[in-house]
C-alpha cells in the first residue's frame, strides 16, 4: 500500500482539500506555493497516469478541474499550474499549484515554510470553494 493509499484512508493524517469515493485531494506537505494540492485515485495504486483505465483516468481529471477551481477561489493566484511528475510517490498524483509566474512551477526551487495552522486554513478554504461548486 502506498502513502497515498494510507492518506485516502485516514492512516496518516492529511490536509484534504476535496474528496469523492473515488478521488483525494490534499496540500502538499512540501509545497512549491501555499495552496500545492495533490490529487489522486483512491482505488489504483498505478505509478503511470497513462496506465489507468480510461473511466478513471477521465474521472480524475473532471475532479482535478473542480479542486482547481476552488483552489484559484481560495489562493489568489493568477493561474493554477498542472504538472503530472509521478517520480517521488508510486502512486498516480496530479500537482495542482497555485501560480503568479512560471517559474513558480519549478520543483527544484526552495520550498517556502508554511505553518501546520496556515495549512489548516487554506485547506478548509479550498475545501469550502469545492463544496460551493
Amino acid at each position: 500500500m502506498t502513502i497515498f493509499s494510507k492518506i485516502a484512508k485516514g492512516e496518516i493524517p492529511s490536509y484534504k482539500v476535496a474528496e469523492t469515493d473515488e478521488f483525494y485531494a490534499f496540500l502538499d506537505i512540501s509545497p512549491l506555493a501555499e495552496g500545492h494540492t495533490l490529487v489522486i485515485p483512491k482505488n489504483v495504486e498505478d505509478d503511470y497516469i497513462f496506465n489507468l483505465e480510461a473511466p478513471v483516468y477521465e474521472g480524475l481529471w473532471a475532479f482535478a478541474r473542480k479542486v482547481a477551481v476552488a483552489l484559484k477561489a481560495a489562493v489568489p493566484c493568477k493561474r493554477v499550474g498542472v504538472a503530472v511528475l509521478g517520480m517521488e510517490v508510486p502512486h498516480t498524483h496530479i500537482h495542482l499549484v497555485p501560480l503568479q509566474t512560471e517559474g513558480d512551477m519549478d520543483f527544484r526551487k526552495q520550498k517556502p515554510e508554511v505553518t501546520p495552522g496556515r495549512m489548516s486554513e487554506i485547506a478548509a478554504s479550498i475545501l469550502a470553494e469545492y463544496e460551493k461548486l
